[in-house]
C-alpha cells in the first residue's frame, strides 16, 4: 500500500481550474479499485491518497493525474504494509 502526499506548487486559482479533471481522475481510481481513500490537507495546500499497488505502479498512475500533467503539484510516496485495522476497515489488510 502506498500513501501519496500532494503539495500544490501554484496558487489556488490554477488548482481550482484543474480540480474537475482531478476529481474525475480520482473517481476512476476508485472505480478501478486502486484508490482507497483521498482528501485535502488542512489547510488546503495539497492532498493525501491511500493507494493499493506497487510503488512503481502508483508512481506511474499518479503521473496521469491532471495536477501532475500540468505540473501544479509535487508528489511524495510512502510505501507501507498495514498489519492492523480498526473494526470495519479489515478489508484494507487484504
Amino acid at each position: 500500500m502506498i500513501v501519496v502526499e500532494l503539495s500544490y506548487t501554484v496558487d489556488r486559482e490554477r488548482i481550482d481550474a484543474l480540480r474537475p479533471a482531478h476529481l474525475a481522475w480520482l473517481q476512476q481510481g476508485l472505480d478501478d479499485g486502486r484508490l482507497l481513500l483521498s482528501g485535502r490537507k488542512v489547510p488546503v495546500t495539497g492532498g493525501m491518497l491511500l493507494v493499493r499497488g506497487t510503488l512503481d505502479d502508483v508512481r506511474d498512475w499518479c503521473a496521469s493525474d491532471p495536477f501532475a500533467v500540468d505540473g501544479v503539484a509535487e508528489y511524495r510516496f510512502f510505501e507501507f504494509e498495514p498489519s492492523k485495522a480498526a473494526a470495519g476497515l479489515e478489508a484494507l489488510l487484504a
